[in-house]
């Protein structure tokens, strides 16, 4: 006999059993199906009579069935029945304060003093005077709305109905199956409960219980076999008639016991953590997986991933660096952290006036440092000195009819391109002008009459038909330069005494004028020259005193002007650096430069143009960047020459990148004249924590130090020994407390530090940054989405402030509020309070009010239109406090809105608390309820976004709100 079945001969349907018979085979339809064999249906169990045992819903699948429940009930072991979902029992369902569970509901409850929101969880602190809906005596029993008349008027949450008496509310099937546990209908006196077949209505009107024992003995007698027809055949789930007897199974998330009746619910968490990546937490029948801090759970619902803060936002001032379940905030150079995520500027003349050895001024993300007329700044740009070497040499030369100048360039040049057509070089440095706010030391002025103030010149120049382009002059013409220049007579200022100068080349159309309107626009070049040149003390003579030598000074400097006029013009005004000359501007006749060359300053690298970077400088003959010889350093980028070492010799390393690099300064506790070796160690009394210095600090108040070349202020021999927050007056020999606004977080100091940026603190005696917070807070908001937030947070928020923030949403449009999370100080007492009213008076209409911490996040639709909120603290203690954001929806989709954000499962589940507190993810939430239609797009699989769980919850509202009729 051939075996059909076994060969694949036979031509049963798909969802048949072949089974083998002598000399043939039969087609057997399966469970679930019925048929001949060669052609099966699936049975739609669902259309039986009894619903398939379902007592709420039957969900037909091929070849089987599966009950589902409705909203606030669980299915039971048995896979049929309902039983009550007990909310409470998960996070206290949400509820702010008591929460009494129900069958298929539950309801929040508010404390004497308190009474419930219009969002049903949250309570409110209800006013000793109040009237209206603020009024306790009101008489509605739920909801309360104020009429524009000044009355009110009473409406009943979702699932109710309001009475004749216009003030109590009805219970409906709507809402929580009516109360029933089985079947529910409306009727006039209110929701009839009935049961399922096998069920009989419990004494209380709302249970089901099974039938009486006695009737089902009657039954058993009159089969002579176990059936499942008879109590389910005793199974608690599943119950299939074998020709062995019944046959029991159970439902997915159960296991059948060894009596063969029972179902236990599967513990999936103690197998491989439920495959869940961090944390599992088992349920009745089921299981749901959570991520640590810093992790959002995938679509999946069991892989975690790593949440990237940078990629929000806000999330840091200036440099954010992700890291596994957190990130990290970075500032700029010049500025501190502050309140975790914040950049402030570091006040660097409060930290012992920033080592200047005369006048401080903060300046953003830096500082500089002042001298007294008639003095200079260091090399090391800290102390003053009677005089430097002059930084550039002007010469002007004449052969035949032609000028010709040169501004040559030893140390100290700075090339700035602003544009294609505008660039500035200066070189050397300027004489700062005291001025504006800084710090000064009483210390003796000793340059003063060794350096008069220097002469300043300014002159402007044009050239037409020309474009600012600082081009590098070929070999040849650099050597023909050279000759004239050795055979042309001198100007009168070549030896001027010239220590800054200042160039600036701009290009621009010329189109001013009315002899302008109907030409053709050209290019104008305009030269702004500033010079900077020293008067030589010791050239004061009894023929010729200070304002002798000054004119001299200034009457060569107008001659050279002149002559520098003539060579621009006839284009022989040349910039020397590094041993190259580059002319200032070009003829537009001249041919363009190759394509390929990127320009003074820069390299092509990859076929990008790329500043040379630090410790190089721009070759202008190579058009290459080069690094610095020995004896030099470069701190900047895309320069054409690098700046000498101050003691001008050739040691030290190839490409310093700044005055580091070179030899020789003197260390930390020793001085010099120049900062160079030989160096002193500082006299006992004094200190220096410092490089390269030209001089050492005093202790001050007659102290002394133990030993020569003490290194900083804690060497100095103090009376006391201040502890941080404290600073060491050396005129009192006593420790004072730091001021407001300052802070000090070591030792044996004798100083504070100023907060940075705007930043205060709440009190004096302050020992870290972190004490410093911003104080800034409230304002107008009416965008459509927007937030509040504490001020400095997410650091902890100051004291004794008080915050106002009003949204007016734009015309027919409302306002929802999500409160993620809130921490307010428990130990306060209430001193720290955040309220949503609708407007400042105590009186109106109260949204929101909180005095404490809440870990689990909150939705709620606001009691008004427009929202007045106030956030006040008190002296005592400090938290982290809030960011809460808000959206506003169109008044139309009221209804679905409040519909979702009052649903208990919303917050029940911890996967959906965590869409609440993901910025990206309450980006789409707030999409959703803005504009309910945007519901669809993120249903899509490539675009999902939100977990299944949460789509499945708004799934059921939105389509019955959008699409009612399908």
């Amino acid at each position: 006999d051939v075996d059909e079945c076994v060969e694949g001969t036979d031509n049963c349907h798909i969802d048949a059993i072949c089974q083998n018979t002598p000399k043939s085979y039969k087609c057997i339809c399966k469970s679930g199906y019925t048929g001949d064999g060669k052609h099966c249906k699936d049975v739609d169990e669902c259309e039986r009579e009894d619903n398939a045992g379902c007592v709420h819903e039957c969900v037909n699948i091929p070849g089987n069935y599966r009950c589902t429940c409705y909203d606030g009930f669980r299915l039971a072991h048995d896979g049929h029945n309902c039983l009550d979902l007990d909310e409470c029992s998960e996070g206290n369902g949400g509820c702010q304060q008591t929460c009494v569970n129900m069958m298929g509901s539950y309801e929040c409850f508010c404390r004497e003093g308190f009474f419930l929101s219009d969002n049903q969880h949250t309570c409110i602190q209800r006013p000793e005077e109040g009237m209206n809906c603020m009024n306790k005596n009101h008489g509605c029993a739920h909801i309360c709305r104020e009429t524009p008349k000044g009355g009110i008027a009473c409406e009943c949450r979702p699932g109710f109905e309001l009475t004749k008496n216009q003030r109590d509310c009805k219970l409906t099937c709507n809402y929580g199956n009516g109360g029933c546990q089985h079947t529910c209908d409306d009727t006039d006196q209110g929701p009839k409960c009935g049961c399922h077949v096998k069920f009989l209505l419990h004494s209380d009107g709302g249970k089901c219980i099974g039938e009486r024992h006695f009737q089902q003995h009657v039954i058993l007698e009159t089969f002579s076999n176990e059936t499942c027809a008879v109590n389910n055949g005793g199974c608690d789930s599943k119950c299939h008639d074998a020709a062995t007897g019944v046959h029991c199974s159970c439902p997915m998330g159960f296991m059948l016991q060894p009596d063969r009746k029972t179902c236990k619910d599967i513990d999936e968490c103690r197998l491989n953590n439920g495959g869940c990546d961090h944390i599992c937490r088992n349920t009745v029948g089921s299981f749901e997986c959570s991520c640590k801090k810093g992790y959002k759970l995938l679509i999946n619902e069991r892989n975690c991933q790593d949440i990237d803060e940078c990629s929000f936002d806000r999330t840091c001032d200036h440099l954010c660096i992700n890291t596994p379940g957190s990130f990290q905030c970075l500032c700029h150079k010049g500025y501190t952290l502050y309140g975790l995520t914040h950049c402030g500027d570091i006040d660097e003349c409060s930290i012992n006036r920033g080592g200047c050895k005369f006048g401080c001024i903060n300046t953003p993300g830096s500082y500089q440092c002042t001298c007294p007329a008639g003095c200079k700044l260091h090399w090391n740009k800290k102390d003053c000195v009677g005089s430097v070497p002059p930084r550039a040499t002007l010469t002007c030369n004449k052969m035949g009819k032609k000028d010709s100048c040169a501004l040559s360039c030893t140390s100290k040049a700075r090339f700035q391109p602003e544009s294609d057509s505008s660039y500035t070089v200066s070189c050397g440095t300027p004489v700062l002008r005291q001025g504006g706010q800084h710090r000064a030391t009483n210390s003796s002025q000793q340059c003063l009459e060794t350096v008069a103030a220097p002469v300043k010149q300014k002159a402007s120049f044009k050239i037409k038909d020309a474009k600012c382009h600082l081009h590098p002059r070929t070999k040849g013409k650099q050597e023909e330069a050279g000759k004239a220049g050795a055979q042309g007579a001198s100007a009168p200022c070549s030896d001027c005494q010239v220590t800054f100068v200042n160039l600036k080349c701009d290009s621009s159309k010329k189109g001013k004028g009315r002899r302008a309107r109907n030409s053709p626009s050209k290019e104008v070049t305009r030269i702004t020259l500033e010079f900077e040149a020293e008067i030589k003390p010791e050239e004061i003579t009894a023929s010729c005193n200070l304002h002798c030598l000054r004119q001299r000074v200034e009457k060569k400097l107008k001659s050279a002007i002149k002559a520098l006029k003539k060579s621009i013009n006839q284009e022989r005004f040349l910039l020397r650096f590094a041993g190259m000359e580059y002319e200032v501007a070009r003829k537009l006749s001249v041919a363009p430069e190759r394509q390929e060359s990127c320009g003074p300053g820069q390299q092509r690298l990859a076929s990008k143009c790329v500043s040379c970077s630090q410790g190089t400088y721009y070759h202008g003959q190579t058009e290459q960047c080069v690094p610095c010889p020995p004896g030099t350093y470069q701190e900047r980028e895309g320069q054409l020459s690098c700046d000498l070492c101050p003691r001008g010799d050739t040691f030290g390393p190839t490409g310093a990148t700044n005055i580091t690099g070179c030899t020789g300064q003197c260390p930390p506790g020793q001085h010099s004249a120049d900062g160079f070796k030989p160096c002193q160690p500082c006299p006992r009394g004094s200190y220096q924590p410092e490089v390269g210095r030209a001089l050492c600090f005093p202790c001050g108040g007659g102290l002394t130090t133990r030993h020569e070349g003490a290194l900083s202020f804690q060497d100095c021999d103090t009376k006391v020994q201040c502890s941080p927050g404290h600073y060491y007056n050396t005129s009192v020999h006593r420790c004072i407390r730091c001021a407001v606004g300052t802070y000090q977080p070591d030792f044996r100091q004798n100083y504070c530090i100023s907060c940075p940026g705007n930043t205060t603190t709440d009190f004096d005696g302050s020992t870290s940054v972190s004490q410093c917070k911003n104080r800034q807070c409230g304002g107008e908001l009416g965008e459509y989405t927007g937030y509040i937030e504490s001020p400095n947070y997410p650091g902890n928020y100051p004291a004794n402030i008080e915050c106002t923030w009003n949204i007016n949403p734009p015309p027919k449009r409302k306002i929802l509020i999500v409160v993620p999370e809130i921490f307010l100080p428990s130990e306060d007492e209430c001193g720290d309070v955040l309220v949503m009213r609708k407007n400042s008076s105590p009186s109106s209409i109260t949204t929101y009010e909180t005095c404490q911490t809440y870990e689990r996040p909150i939705a709620f639709t606001a009691r008004s239109r427009k929202l007045w909120i106030n956030f006040k603290t008190s002296e005592a203690n400090s938290a982290r406090g809030f960011q809460i954001p808000y959206v506003t929806y169109d008044e139309d989709y009221e209804q679905l809105v409040e519909d979702i954000v009052r649903d208990g499962r919303l917050y029940a589940s911890e996967n959906h608390q965590e869409i609440l507190k993901d910025k990206k993810l309450i980006k789409a939430f707030f999409d959703v309820l803005a504009h309910p239609q945007n519901y669809f797009k993120y249903t899509e699989k490539h675009k999902e976004m939100l977990p299944r769980s949460f789509i499945k919850l708004l799934r059921s509202k939105v389509s019955s709100f959008l699409r009612p009729y399908k």
